[in-house]
This record gives C-alpha cells, sequence and structure tokens, in this order.
C-alpha cells in the first residue's frame, strides 16, 4: 500500500516549513487566479510550450530541456510584464 500524499498531508509540510524559515504565507482567494497572473501566466506557457510539447526519455532529458527553455524565456523573449523587454536586460 503507497502512502497518501493527498494536499492534506502537503499542506502541513508546507505549514511546517513555513514555520521553520519564518515565512508568512500570503495566499491568493479562492477562485481568484488573476490575483496571481504573472505565475499564472508562467505555468501556462510552461506547460504549453514544455511539459505538453515533449515526450521525455529520461530525467537528464528533462532537465537538459528546461534548462534551453529557461535560456530562451529569460533571454531571448520579451515579456509584456517587464513593458516588453527581456528580463536579462531588466536584471542588468
Amino acid at each position: 500500500m503507497h502512502p497518501d500524499n493527498g494536499p492534506e498531508f502537503i499542506s502541513t509540510k508546507l505549514s511546517e516549513w513555513h514555520e521553520q524559515q519564518s515565512i508568512i504565507p500570503r495566499w491568493i482567494q479562492l477562485g481568484k487566479p488573476t490575483q496571481n497572473a504573472y505565475i499564472e501566466r508562467f505555468n501556462g506557457s510552461f506547460r504549453r510550450e514544455l511539459l505538453g510539447a515533449h515526450r521525455f526519455r529520461s530525467l537528464a532529458h528533462v532537465r537538459q530541456l528546461v534548462e534551453e527553455w529557461r535560456h530562451d524565456y529569460n533571454t531571448q523573449r520579451s515579456h509584456q510584464a517587464l513593458n516588453f523587454t527581456i528580463p536579462l536586460e531588466q536584471a542588468a
């Protein structure tokens, strides 16, 4: 029998970790994803362009493709949230 790793157990561990790190979580309201629009946008792009677009052969393959995608995302693409500049330019 496999241990249950349901949300109620994960949230307990997450709460413990927050406390150990002296982090106060700030949750978005249920049904209000626009309160976290930048992350929602990133997650959609990541899911569509990487996770849904490839069949991974191994963990090494996943790491390679994620690194290529991350490099492109941060050094080649302009982002509307950054006034159509590239994140690398914003960091400079």
